[in-house]
């Protein structure tokens, strides 16, 4: 799978289409515990300072660009990046691959309503979905070891999270060689949004990179200090490696 080394770290640059593929092979072979990550810019900028969090994404198998303003970011770089692969769009693809194959999902995170409201909405659209289990994200770092023995035990052949920044790369970074699970990916906020709890920013603002503005408007006190940091940290980043240097390389 094509790779870039950027900012400390290793992305990776597959089409949706190759993401899928990698996802379902692992899923059918079972021969390894695959880990998938996102990386959006406020996702790279916390990882230049926290070892744990930028360990996990390296130590990753497919490390997606989530946010639109990294597409951006590499291809200014001078890197070939085909397209963004956006984690909730994939989150829910996935689960609608599970229901079609039979393959059974669990999902770990968000609070214990927006958890059963997730799992009403799948079932709903998904009848013959068959959930493998599930656990709402509210746990000590002590309660961890048996949470990963339970979901184990359950031999899901997805898991998915749906728990803040590091918590859940740090935990799929963790256990997903114990859990053996044939694919782990965190998921964030889509529990949220599936719920219907959250909304998302309409599509063109997708495409435009402007899910950080409609962020604001839903949660202004709570977002815009976030925003204005990690957005101004993230393009100062970017501009030093442009300007200044630095390593950089493409792979597979």
């Amino acid at each position: 799978m094509n790779a870039v080394q950027e900012f400390g770290l290793t992305i990776h640059t597959p089409t949706v289409a190759e993401t899928m593929t990698a996802i379902e092979e692992a899923v059918i072979s079972k021969d390894r515990a695959l880990q998938h990550i996102v990386v959006n810019s406020a996702k790279i900028v916390y990882a230049q300072k926290n070892e744990e969090l930028r360990r996990a994404i390296n130590n990753s198998d497919i490390v997606n660009i989530d946010g639109q303003a990294v597409v951006w970011a590499l291809r200014f770089l001078g890197h070939t990046v085909p397209e963004r692969v956006a984690g909730c769009d994939l989150f829910q693809t996935l689960v609608g691959l599970c229901a079609q194959k039979g393959y059974r999902p669990y999902f770990l995170g968000a609070r214990q309503e927006v958890l059963d409201a997730m799992i009403a909405r799948f079932k709903k659209n998904y009848p013959a979905l068959d959930i493998a289990g599930s656990r709402n994200g509210y746990f000590s770092q002590d309660e961890e070891a048996e949470i990963a023995a339970d979901i184990a035990q359950a031999q899901p052949d997805m898991l998915f999270l749906g728990i803040t920044s590091p918590k859940k790369e740090i935990f799929i970074d963790t256990h997903t060689v114990d859990m053996n699970i044939p694919f782990t990916m965190g998921v964030g906020g889509s529990f949220d949004i599936v719920a219907g709890k959250t909304q998302r920013a309409p599509r063109w603002m997708q495409k435009n990179g402007l899910e950080w503005l409609y962020r604001i408007y839903q949660e202004p006190r709570r977002m815009w200090k976030r925003y204005a940091v990690t957005n101004t940290l993230f393009i100062l980043l970017v501009l030093k490696r442009k300007l200044f240097g630095g390593r950089s390389t493409h792979g597979a």
